[in-house]
């Protein structure tokens, strides 16, 4: 008995340390990124030897404090953001689903309001009238990046600050552990809720992906505004971009089905980087694109680049759709919607699928058939494209393609290890029936 205490300490020891350091780490990582694109071209950067690090470390304090220290006003626009947000999945009409049984819950089924495409479309009209009205033009965000992204780092860590010491102050912790940091990072509430706002819908659906579109999109207006024309490759990233956020908000009824949703608690990790890492890491790319005199492609590399986003789009729409809406349907959920663009293959008609003892049914059709992570591969070569057709003079438009599959990588290896314990033998006739992970004949 006293060994096994002393292993669960060290291992929520271990927890602990990790998780302040990837704490520490996606500040640093993200200030980083700023500064290689805002003063180095986008290169990789770094100090000339031991002997230069005390003025490299104050050459970037420096930097820091005078182009990205964000001002109440920026405060003022993002808050005003968040709350709209806030106000429009809170009260805007919408499709009403249920989500999984929470197993910390007895099985309770939580109800989501389902409105993220009209609020997605109402914003998008909302912001071309601020901007072609004058009253705040798109472009500002581009020539304040530093203070926006700066500003969604302090409000992610006051909120996920708050939504734990709630959590503990009102009783309402779940499946806590001895260790404050540990459940600082992984959170301690499962769905915190604010009357009818569900806020951890609200961060990962509508702040997430409408803040990296509008990033996105304030860059090619800055680019309009400065040279007069939208480069072919900032086109590029604003379909890229939309697409992506669209296809989020039209799909919503299936996030709930989601192992997020129903299984991982509202913590540091997931508040932090759907306000601030997610939309300001992706959008460096755009980013990149803005900060240079319009460039061009030649016709034929252009035309492979969006050749190769659409067919990663079409395949993780698709297999994204046929996997989610085949837990609706067993769940009893589904709905048919008409939200734009409803393609081809969405939806499997009595899917093959293989029975397990521990209820569960896993789907082996469609995209499935042929690989047990067909979305993950769609999203990597999606990464890829908006690599591309940026160009190959420095690092930082592909970071990003990077970053994601050493992420996806390690949520496979979490995936697999979690479905081995849960399903036993069934897995493993699981994995002869899908025996590739990524690549069909591949991996």
């Amino acid at each position: 008995m006293t060994a096994r205490r002393g292993d669960d300490a060290a291992r929520e020891f271990g927890g602990a340390l990790g998780a302040g350091l990837i704490i520490t780490v996606s500040h640093a990582l993200m200030l980083y990124l700023w500064l290689a694109w805002r003063f180095h071209d986008g290169a990789v950067f770094y100090p000339a030897g031991l002997s230069d690090m005390g003025s490299f470390v104050g050459r970037v304090w420096e930097q820091v404090v005078a182009h990205a220290t964000p001002s109440w006003r920026t405060f003022a626009i993002y808050w005003t953001f968040l709350v709209v947000q806030g106000l429009l999945s809170a009260f805007l009409p919408g499709l009403k689903v249920k989500g999984l049984p929470i197993p910390s819950r007895g099985g309770e089924r939580l109800v989501y309001r389902c409105n993220g495409i009209s609020a997605w479309w109402l914003t998008l009209v909302g912001v071309a009238g601020l901007h072609f009205s004058g009253i705040f033009p798109l472009q500002t965000i581009y020539e304040q990046f530093g203070s926006f992204m700066i500003a969604a780092m302090v409000t992610a860590n006051a909120i996920a600050v708050a939504v734990y010491v709630g959590a503990r102050l009102s009783g309402n912790a779940e499946r806590s552990s001895s260790n404050i940091l540990h459940d600082f990072f992984m959170g301690a509430r499962l769905n915190p809720r604010i009357g009818e706002l569900d806020l951890k819908m609200w961060a990962e659906i509508r702040v997430s992906w409408l803040t990296l579109f509008l990033l996105t999109a304030s860059c090619a207006a800055h680019q309009y505004a400065a040279h007069g024309r939208v480069s072919g490759p900032m086109i590029f990233m604003i379909v890229a971009h939309f697409l992506y956020a669209n296809a989020c908000m039209k799909g919503e009824e299936g996030i709930p089905t989601t192992w997020d949703f129903f299984r991982e608690k509202w913590g540091w990790m997931l508040i932090f980087w759907n306000l601030a890492g997610v939309p300001f890491v992706y959008s460096f790319n755009s980013m990149y694109i803005a900060s240079r005199p319009p460039f061009e492609h030649s016709l034929p590399y252009t035309v492979f680049c969006f050749a190769l986003l659409c067919g990663a789009y079409y395949v993780w729409d698709t297999s994204n759709s046929q996997r989610i809406y085949f837990r609706m349907q067993l769940n009893g959920s589904y709905v048919k919607r008409r939200t734009f663009p409803q393609l081809p293959w969405r939806t499997l008609e009595n899917p093959r699928h293989l029975d397990t003892a521990a209820g569960s049914k896993l789907l082996i059709d469609g995209w499935w058939r042929y690989a047990r992570k067909p979305n993950y591969t769609a999203d990597a070569l999606m990464a890829l494209s908006w690599g591309l057709i940026c160009g190959f003079e420095y690092f930082l438009p592909y970071f990003y393609l990077v970053f994601f599959v050493i992420m996806i990588l390690h949520r496979a290896r979490r995936d697999i290890e979690r479905c081995k314990r849960k399903y036993g033998a069934d897995w493993d006739r699981y994995v002869e029936e899908v025996p590739y992970l990524f690549i069909p004949r591949v991996y």
